[in-house]
């Protein structure tokens, strides 16, 4: 028998996938399926980016990149950082990884051992705890309330504060709820963590360009006071349709940046060096696509939120950003699996459980918008023949 490290039997997964290899298993048996479960862009790469890949393999970059990226595309990423955020980030601190879970995991790893303790949103993605439990760490969760638009109380964060407390993650805009933190409630978190000056921060920003009704998105890279242990997390996946292209980056601290790239270098050693080219046309290339693919969303958004909030037992608050919506489905009678998987095999509808994202996700089910208004509107029309069907047969 192999007998395997039992730090294997804490790592968690990513509930999206089981539920897209079911939709898929039975769409190949003949039924109609929509599926609302999968958290990426239904739109294709644009045109311009994927010319610059194939003009980057056309080139002959076959080779070994720098670990840390190639130097034009950290000094893009550098420049496009500024023109958001109006921060200046040298590119000696910008680590390429292929996708976005590498910075987590990084991040998760360098301060997480038996002993330490890492805060974390929940419902948040679940990457987040599996890989705190990897680690050795305690998970310590961070409420998002509905009522505050799935935020989080500052107050409450900082009282969760103690010596063994090593690393906080903040997500915003959110998966799975779409909720973006206020302003006004990172500054009290900022103010506070001045006191505690050995906690570091990791902020998921990855949603951070898809935001809706004026929305804006305070990145943690504008707090001067905790610039010295801010990781910042984001990418090319969500805001250019680029998942398949696994790119992302992180933005670290001086003092942790040379045992990052360390890691990168046992680990991946570089990144593709043809996606890195067209991540460069990303960033320095037209925003149009960005934009007309955030109007999609945004109108979308308004579709899925009044349809939720019109079935009976659901209600439903506007996310802010992201493309999820984060419906309560307590008034259903369902508990939170129960709803996904009937719903699925019943309905032809995936969703995600909002206990895939942890244990305060119960009551709550995950809606993906990355789907086309007439695969939503359906979806919307066999919920409620499903709700309905559910209320005449326990009626009889």
């Amino acid at each position: 028998m192999l007998q395997i490290a039992d730090r294997m039997n804490t790592l968690g997964t990513e509930t999206a996938f089981e539920v897209l290899a079911r939709a898929n298993a039975l769409a190949a048996q003949g039924r109609s399926i929509i599926n609302l479960g999968i958290g990426q862009p239904d739109f294709p790469t644009p045109a311009h980016i994927v010319e610059a890949g194939r003009k980057a393999l056309a080139d002959g970059h076959h080779g070994y990149t720098p670990a840390n990226g190639i130097p034009q595309l950290r000094e893009a990423v550098a420049k496009d950082l500024h023109r958001r955020h109006k921060v200046e980030v040298s590119p000696a601190q910008i680590l390429v990884v292929p996708g976005g879970k590498v910075t987590m995991f990084f991040a998760i790893l360098m301060f997480g051992e038996p002993g330490a303790e890492i805060m974390y949103p929940n419902p948040g993605f679940p990457i987040y705890e599996s890989v705190i439990r990897f680690s050795g760490a305690t998970p310590v969760p961070m409420p998002l309330y509905e009522s505050k638009g799935f935020s989080f109380s500052a107050d409450e964060v900082l009282d969760k504060i103690t010596p063994r407390t090593r690393l906080i993650i903040i997500n915003s805009p959110a998966n799975p709820t779409g909720g973006v933190v206020p302003k006004s409630e990172l500054d009290r978190l900022v103010a506070g963590l001045e006191k505690h000056p050995h906690v570091a921060v990791m902020s998921d920003e990855i949603y951070g360009e898809i935001l809706y009704d004026g929305a804006e998105h305070t990145s943690l890279l504008t707090y001067p006071s905790i610039a010295d242990r801010v990781i910042l997390l984001d990418g090319w996946s969500k805001t250019y349709a680029m998942t398949g292209w696994r790119m992302g980056y992180g933005v670290w601290p001086k003092q942790l940046f040379e045992a990052a790239e360390r890691l990168a270098i046992n680990c991946h050693s570089c990144v593709n060096a043809a996606a890195q080219f067209a991540g460069i046309a990303a960033l320095e290339g037209p925003r149009e696509p960005v934009r007309r693919m955030v109007e999609a969303f945004a109108e979308r958004r308004k579709m899925i939120i009044a349809a939720l909030n019109a079935l009976p037992g659901i209600s439903c608050v506007n996310p802010g950003g992201a493309f999820y919506a984060f419906p309560n489905i307590s008034g259903t009678g369902f508990d939170t699996r129960a709803f996904q998987t009937e719903l699925l095999e019943k309905a032809g509808v995936a969703t995600i459980a909002g206990t895939s994202f942890g244990a305060l996700g119960e009551g709550y089910v995950r809606f993906s918008y990355a789907n086309s208004l007439d695969a939503i509107g359906e979806a919307i029309d066999r919920i409620r023949a499903f709700l309905g069907n559910r209320v005449k047969s326990d009626a009889a």
